[in-house]
């Protein structure tokens, strides 16, 4: 057996293979605890702090397990990079050859049906479509994400893709999904992503085979993403974008079948969806269905019988077009999902609207999932690792086992093992307005550029809404002269990876950013030393999720903002305070413009979350930390 506190510490084998690896103390006892639970058959939930190197802690002893293991983590990107770089690593210095797969959801391949049946008058469609017809040649996956030069939110994806709704009954030969799947069903460990392990959950419960190989490990990396991920997934959405394209595919079917009874049936179907789509509110923005429901009803209603009508002619043709059969069953499933919107005995949740200029969303969330997931937990056979570097509040896991109804479970916190009370120091900005302030915005960026003389390297500003976001853009632009020469970035003016590279490049740019820039964001070094946060980042209570659980817990008589908004918000600020130290040799400063933390009786919850960083509303402490940390520094280099 390995030994793996000898594995991670002064002369491991890594070393050979990572010129500038260290022991970290946590990573040793962390492989350990995740050794012994696999063993055991046991769960088990993690909290590792930032830099215990968690990856190859959990690595490590699944590799050495000899079982059939599924690695889940929250993004593609991630996903991508475990398969590639940290496992085959991880492979080679342990000496342990493993059969692995990478398995994405089926929208992520090309669908060799419809790219044959996909064509288009628009200019940049069509050379979009040349593009992947040449490289469908070249590709032995079929993974899209090996394209280049065609644009992420191109049109042509929708049409060379497919997804439950629309799989058009493929031959498993040469879909590149299948076979995709089939490879994972044979191979020792799977990496995938939250959506399709959820997928996989949502068929065993319907009474459908396995998606996914059965495995005898799960590990969930970036776990505290699960909740709000499962949430959504167990909901039901249906949009008038989806079903307005299901529209132009069966119509252009049935005129090539010249059946004109099914097209006078289609016909009548766009008509009723055009009555919904007036019927709806005009203002954009979220509605509770109950709100609106006298004004929907109707056209809802007339909507599931008018694809009714159509699903009957599809029938009475259904011989003449093998892909007829595959159109009829996402018929069946837009009308069973509209019909559980006006019928409340059908489906329980959340019933809501959200009105967009794009598209008219109608959904379902539930009110609760611990109940749906418990006992997939709980099978004997398998050990569930649940790990994030956010997972606890406090050293305590509760909140995270109860949204996801986790209850026989072993618990480890290794907190990290950076000097963060020395290498960071969290600034509390004194006289600023409240945040329900209308010049809130104005006055903390007034308050905060102020510091950016005092910083050498780069500066992250982390909002809690567009809004502000683009009211900082706004504001800086007015105000170029105190930015100097530095660059200016912003979330929206291209793509993230991209930003963070031109950041990284310049060494102290400014970049303003929102939800996707609070976590999984590593900059290391001199490029980022100031990380400024406008707003504890309390979701809106018009958050379906937060709208779904806070009516959950309000039903067993709990109190939610004490149970839910509170501890969602103290786990939002440790993502978005863990963007400043990535390295051991990291420091930097921490602004916390929102006064509720010093004035508010929950403001203990958040500094305890952030401990043993020290708090500080004097800006002569911040020149001293900033003074010695910069002749340490240079010292250093001497």
């Amino acid at each position: 057996m390995t030994n793996f506190s000898n594995f991670f510490g002064e002369n491991s084998p890594l070393k050979t293979v990572l010129p500038g690896f260290r022991p970290r103390e946590g990573q040793g006892e962390m492989a350990i605890d995740i050794c012994d639970a696999i063993n055991r058959k046991e769960n088990l939930i993690i909290e590792a702090g930032t830099g215990i190197g968690k990856t190859f802690a959990y690595l490590a002893p699944a590799l050495m397990s000899g079982k059939k293991i599924i690695i889940s983590t929250g993004t593609k990107t991630l996903q991508d990079q475990l398969y590639k770089r940290d496992l085959p690593l991880i492979a080679k210095v342990l000496g342990r050859p493993v059969s692995t797969s990478l398995l994405k959801g089926r929208s992520n391949y090309l669908c060799l049906h419809r790219l044959d049946n996909a064509t288009s008058n628009d200019k940049t469609i069509s050379q979009d479509l040349k593009i992947i017809h040449e490289w469908k040649f070249q590709t032995d996956t079929g993974d899209l994400s090996e394209i280049s030069g065609i644009s992420e939110t191109s049109n042509v994806w929708p049409m060379v893709t497919c997804t439950n709704d629309n799989c058009p009954s493929p031959s498993y030969d040469q879909c590149y999904f299948f076979k995709a799947r089939k490879l994972a069903q044979k191979t020792d460990l799977s990496v995938i992503n939250h959506h399709l392990l959820f997928a996989d959950i949502a068929m065993k419960e319907e009474g459908f085979s396995d998606f996914l190989p059965e495995a005898e490990v799960i590990i969930i990396d970036e776990a505290h993403q699960i909740p709000d991920i499962a949430t959504q997934f167990f909901g039901k959405s249906i949009g008038t974008i989806e079903i307005e394209r299901f529209i132009k595919e069966l119509l252009l079917k049935a005129i090539v079948l010249n059946e004109a009874k099914t097209i006078k049936s289609i016909d009548n179907l766009s008509k009723n969806l055009k009555k919904f789509v007036i019927s709806s509110p005009k203002k954009e923005g979220r509605y509770e269905f109950h709100e609106i429901e006298s004004q929907l009803n109707k056209p809802i209603s007339d909507l599931c019988l008018a694809m009714r009508e159509v699903a009957k002619s599809l029938a009475s043709i259904a011989g003449k077009d093998e892909s007829l059969g595959v159109m009829s069953e996402t018929l069946e499933k837009y009308y069973f999902r509209l019909n559980s919107i006006i019928d409340p005995f059908l489906e329980d949740g959340l019933r809501w609207i959200e009105v967009t200029s794009r598209s008219i969303r109608l959904n379902i969330t539930p009110l609760d999932i611990g109940n749906r997931l418990c006992h997939q937990f709980d099978m004997s056979h398998q050990a569930w690792i649940f790990t994030s570097a956010t997972i606890a509040i406090d050293n305590d896991f509760t909140h995270f086992k109860d949204r996801i109804g986790l209850k026989n479970t072993l618990e480890s916190n290794y907190p990290s093992p950076y000097t963060t009370d020395k290498n960071a120091l969290i600034y509390l900005p004194k006289d600023l307005p409240d945040t329900s302030n209308r010049e809130f915005t104005k006055e903390m960026l007034k308050n905060t550029s102020k510091l950016l003389n005092l910083i050498e390297g780069g500066v992250f500003f982390l909002f809690t809404s567009n809004k502000s976001l683009y009211e900082a853009k706004r504001w800086f632009s007015k105000n170029k002269k105190i930015i100097k020469k530095r660059v200016l970035l912003s979330q929206g003016d291209s793509s993230r990876e991209e930003l963070l590279m031109k950041f990284r490049e310049d060494g102290k740019g400014i970049l303003l950013g929102t939800k996707s820039f609070w976590e999984g964001v590593d900059v290391r070094g001199a490029a980022l030393k100031m990380v400024i946060i406008d707003k504890l980042p309390f979701k809106s209570p018009a958050d379906p999720l937060m709208m779904a659980r806070l009516e959950h817990i309000k039903q067993h008589g709990g109190n939610g903002f004490i149970e839910h908004q509170l501890p969602t918000a103290v786990l939002s600020l440790k993502q978005g305070v863990g963007r400043l130290l990535r390295d051991q040799n990291d420091y930097g400063l921490i602004v916390i413009c929102d006064n509720r933390i010093q004035n508010k009786s929950y403001g203990t919850v958040f500094k305890k979350s952030l401990a043993p960083m020290k708090f500080t509303d004097d800006r002569d402490k911040i020149n001293q930390f900033l003074e010695s940390h910069q002749t340490n520094n240079h010292d250093s280099k001497q």
